[in-house]
């Protein structure tokens, strides 16, 4: 289930270049108390790992980037995703009930609100990122100094981890194996141009944009519709929409 806010404001809207934390400190500022501190201090468990089961697209307008900063012309679109129906139940009340609400120091006005349930899903599906997606892996080099390796599309182990991934939180959400862990990504129209950088409270996330093909288990596929593919869902990463759906001009 998803839900897209169309907002309006009487001046441009203007917010930094790397503007995820803004949408997430959005997000949670508007939920319900129960609601958000269930996700930001529980969340859905696998194992040590935690899953807080939303993701969101990119702000889709025309805007220009000067400097540091992006300046974008409304009216300008927020997509919301997730499986779990409370999240964005409480959200989008409570952003309904003010009708005009806050993004950074910008002033929007809800002009809509969109309600979408998540479309039949096939075993093969051709998607687009709305918000780029990225997996990656820890260790520690031979200094002892943590270090981060995010893998690209044309790398094995990309679909390796977003599998691995997707069951992790089908898991973490069901509490149950899925009956198939068949799971596969191909990049379809990706090139180093789809390479995004994206700062997100100092630390540095490298992701990718771009169409791909999914394959495999159809609950798999709609619970990644849903909450997301790949890591870090929560902070603006993973958002795709089905190819044909044209919702998200540009993308």
């Amino acid at each position: 289930m998803r839900i897209t806010f169309t907002f309006d404001s009487k001046k441009i809207v203007v917010l930094p270049i790397d503007y995820n934390y803004q949408i997430q400190g959005f997000i949670y500022g508007n939920l319900d108390c129960s609601v958000s501190d269930f996700i930001h201090n529980k969340g859905f468990l696998y194992e040590k790992r935690v899953f807080k089961l939303f993701t969101f697209s990119r702000l889709v307008g025309k805007y220009k980037i000067v400097n540091e900063s992006m300046y974008m012309a409304t009216p300008c679109y927020l997509t919301v995703s997730s499986p779990v129906e409370p999240i964005l139940q409480s959200f989008s009340d409570n952003v309904l009930k003010k009708r005009t609400v806050m993004l950074g120091s910008n002033t929007l006005y809800v002009d809509t609100v969109d309600v979408y349930s998540k479309p039949d899903m096939l075993s093969e599906v051709s998607v687009y990122m709305v918000s780029p997606v990225t997996v990656y892996s820890t260790f520690k080099n031979y200094e002892g100094i943590s270090k981060t390796y995010y893998y690209s599309p044309f790398e094995k182990e990309f679909t390796k981890q977003i599998q691995d991934n997707i069951i992790k939180k089908y898991i973490a959400y069901y509490h149950r194996d899925p009956d198939y862990s068949r799971f596969e990504i191909e990049p379809v129209n990706v090139s180093k141009n789809h390479e995004k950088v994206v700062k997100y409270k100092g630390f540095v996330t490298k992701a990718w944009m771009g169409k791909y093909r999914l394959k495999g288990d159809r609950e798999l596929i709609g619970l990644a519709y849903d909450a997301g593919i790949g890591s870090k869902n929560s902070q603006g990463f993973g958002c795709f929409e089905l190819c044909g759906n044209k919702r998200f001009m540009g993308d």
